[in-house]
């Protein structure tokens, strides 16, 4: 079993950064592939980022790439996404996702086995 928990979100000017964080509970965090999706108001959650299990292999959606990057820390179980030049189109509740995998990363939402409770990421125009 693994808890996940997100900080780090907030109300931030267009062109501005936010740092997300994410902190597992357990000692198995380095066998699980790690995923940031969203859910902005009234539209699916959406894959952002996911990172593989040792942080060799991270992939993008097409429409963070090149401003958002996704990190991991397997010594203090923790996942972060640096979040830079922001859009108003970024707001939407951010939510850190665990798979637990052999290798690679994946996209897929069903694939997920834990998620967190998600936080508020709020970009003013």
């Amino acid at each position: 079993q693994v808890q996940l928990v997100e900080s780090g979100g907030g109300l931030v000017q267009a062109g501005g950064s936010l740092r997300l964080s994410c902190t597992a509970s357990g000692r198995t965090f380095s066998t699980y592939c790690m995923a940031w999706f969203r859910q902005a108001p009234g539209k699916e959650r959406e894959f952002v980022a996911a990172i593989s299990r040792r942080g060799g292999s991270t992939d993008y959606a097409d429409s963070v790439k090149g401003r958002f990057t996704i990190s991991r820390d397997n010594a203090k179980n923790t996942v972060a996404l640096q979040m830079n030049s922001l859009k108003p189109e970024d707001t939407a509740v951010y939510y850190c996702a665990a798979d637990f995998v052999l290798a690679g990363t994946t996209r897929g939402e069903d694939e997920y086995d834990y998620w967190g409770q998600g936080t508020q990421v709020t970009v003013s125009s």
